[in-house]
């Protein structure tokens, strides 16, 4: 059957826009950049933690709180762990506090090996006291309080300790018991985030960790630049003029320029505000990481950048700008 010269303008016209809709980037699901999480999950009434615990001794004060969501998974033993664990395992030491940033709950406070520290919605502040004993104690070992010591962003004073039902003294943060948890294998892991619903990642504060009020990415208005995307803190958002777009996104900063410039992590397309959904997704770098792009162009924060609304990074070597909703870089020559 011969084709009209109508026929084949239409077909190559179909196939153009459909290179163009879904080039930028293999694929337009979002993935969380944080370690995985057990939220969504649901843990038996009881199964989160037993009563039991010591009479507090020399604990530091302050009053943690927060809001926090999601359940955790309760399988094997109920305490958010699978299988017995080894009871009779050596107590790792709490070593120099740190303060590690999460993508998607903010300033995490860990131990000296960077794995993360959290506190149980069962037990008290004032006066300190742990509810988490048993069982419960072997899928959340009580952190130690004997060498713990306040590194960058802790505050020395908020650390205390709590004499346990065993005698062993357990370390406290703003007067909360503070514990590690079982899945936690890699330093940055929180996977005890949420878990029963009563588990949750220290703040340095002693308080629940949690998101800020704002979106993964929006818009603000700028003095100067006008209206620019930030993230979730923020932070001003960058565009790198040597990245690419099209056919797919590329990103040409890596190693000593991702450190300066760090890959924004994705965020789901519900989770922002005011900016442009086309092109909106996420896509895999060289290195295997994932990053969030802009109307397909990757996209960056700046180290540079110290607190929410600085723009220390526009114009820098005359290739990083800021962006704006429709992710064009904003003030760039020629844009």
């Amino acid at each position: 059957m011969k084709t009209s010269w109508r026929t084949a303008s239409l077909v190559a016209t179909a196939a153009t826009v459909l290179a163009l809709t879904t080039a930028c980037g293999q694929d337009n699901s979002t993935t969380p950049a944080s370690a995985a999480r057990n939220a969504g999950a649901t843990v038996a009434a009881g199964d989160d933690g037993n009563p039991g615990g010591g009479t507090a001794i020399g604990a530091g004060n302050g009053n943690g709180s927060g809001n926090g969501n999601g359940n955790g998974n309760g399988s094997g033993n109920g305490y958010g762990a699978d299988g017995a664990q080894d009871a009779t395992a050596p107590v790792t030491p709490a070593g120099k506090l740190t303060v590690a940033s999460n993508p998607e709950l903010g300033k995490v406070l860990t131990d000296g090996s960077g794995l993360t520290l959290y506190r149980f919605d069962k037990d008290t502040a004032e006066p300190p006291k742990s509810a988490c004993s048993g069982d419960c104690a072997t899928t959340w070992p009580p952190v130690p309080a004997d060498d713990a010591t306040a590194g960058a962003g802790v505050d020395r004073a908020l650390l205390g300790e709590v004499t346990r039902a065993d005698g062993s003294k357990q370390l406290t943060i703003g007067g909360w018991p503070a514990y590690r948890y079982a899945k936690d294998v890699n330093a940055g892991d929180v996977n005890g985030q949420g878990v029963g619903g009563t588990w949750f990642a220290l703040a340095p504060t002693g308080k629940k960790a949690k998101l800020s009020g704002m979106p993964g990415l929006s818009v603000r208005k700028d003095p100067k630049l006008g209206e620019i995307v930030v993230d979730r803190a923020g932070m001003t958002v960058y565009r790198f003029m040597k990245d690419e777009a099209w056919p797919k996104s590329v990103s040409n900063c890596a190693g000593a320029c991702l450190e300066k410039w760090p890959a924004v992590a994705p965020v789901a397309a519900d989770d922002t505000e005011g900016v442009k959904k086309k092109g909106l997704m996420p896509f895999t770098r060289a290195d295997g990481t994932r990053q969030m792009t802009v109307n397909c162009w990757p996209v960056y924060t700046f180290s540079g950048d110290k607190a929410p609304g600085d723009t220390n990074g526009q114009g820098v070597g005359g290739t990083w700008y800021a962006v704006s909703s429709d992710g064009k870089p904003v003030g760039a020559p020629g844009a």
